[in-house]
């Protein structure tokens, strides 16, 4: 069974808030999960001090335990100086479409 740390939608239509939740990596996005470890508000001022609280000591934990967080909760972690995310690259995303296409062309009569 793989945990993952990860972000479940709530709130109403165009109002998100997302629960930071544990759970397992099968389960849906909003469904069953493990156990809440905190709130994310998106809609807040970023200097607003309550769009974001988790409760370090349980993600901690469930770090030891092998949890994997989610790319966006790593971001959180990151920010909070508990776990170092590494930076993507991805040299694809400045080459434009067209000239992306006619390489890969290339590349295959080559």
């Amino acid at each position: 069974m793989s945990v993952v740390i990860r972000l479940a939608r709530a709130g109403t239509k165009k109002r998100p808030v997302y629960h930071v939740v544990v759970a397992d990596s099968r389960f849906p996005r909003d469904g069953r999960f493990i156990e809440r470890l905190g709130y994310f508000n998106p809609l807040l001022p970023k200097d607003n001090e309550t769009r974001l609280k988790l409760d370090m000591e349980k993600v901690k934990s469930w770090l030891a335990k092998g949890a994997q967080p989610s790319d966006r909760v790593m971001r959180f972690l990151d920010a909070a100086g508990v776990k170092k995310r590494e930076a993507r690259n991805n040299p694809e995303k400045a080459v434009p479409r067209k000239e992306r296409k006619a390489q890969a062309e290339a590349a295959a009569k080559a």
